[in-house]
């Protein structure tokens, strides 16, 4: 930057499950909360924008570093593929809120169960309506992990 710094806190927060509050008609199961307790971890110690998969405490996939958090979610979706891993079931982190429906619509497209993300958007209300619609739970955190 010319003439100017860029500063960044460290991340010393770790939300648990206790901090997940469901804004869907559909709760997460026990099992779904603790993939969405360890796939937040991941999204904390990863480059934003970034999506995680989880399934059964095992990280399935991620997608990092991109630009917009649609193309993190492509990348992870293909990442799984490749590896020939079952999104069926998975849970999906992001450290960026969904200020439109089509990440939740292309990870319910993919298998994916249940949601975390910060919320925070204005649009918030577009999302959690397109994971009713897709039958998958989603948590909101109050927290954007942002880590550039």
């Amino acid at each position: 930057m010319l003439n100017g710094v860029i500063e960044q806190d460290k991340d010393n927060t770790v939300e648990n499950v206790a901090q997940m509050t469901a804004v869907t008609d559909k709760k997460p199961t026990d099992q779904e909360l603790k993939d969405l307790y360890f796939a937040n971890k991941v999204v904390k110690h990863t480059k934003s924008n970034t999506i995680v998969f989880a399934k059964n405490n095992t990280l399935i996939a991620s997608g990092v570093g991109q630009t917009s958090r649609v193309d993190s979610l492509k990348q992870a979706v293909v990442k799984a593929e490749s590896f020939g891993f079952d999104l069926k079931g998975a849970v999906m982190a992001s450290d960026a809120f969904f200020p439109f429906p089509d990440c939740v619509e292309l990870a319910a497209a993919a298998g994916v169960t249940a949601v975390l993300q910060p919320g925070g958007s204005i649009k918030d209300q577009d999302s959690i309506e397109m994971a009713n619609k897709k039958g998958v739970s989603m948590v909101t955190t109050g927290v954007r992990h942002f880590k550039h």
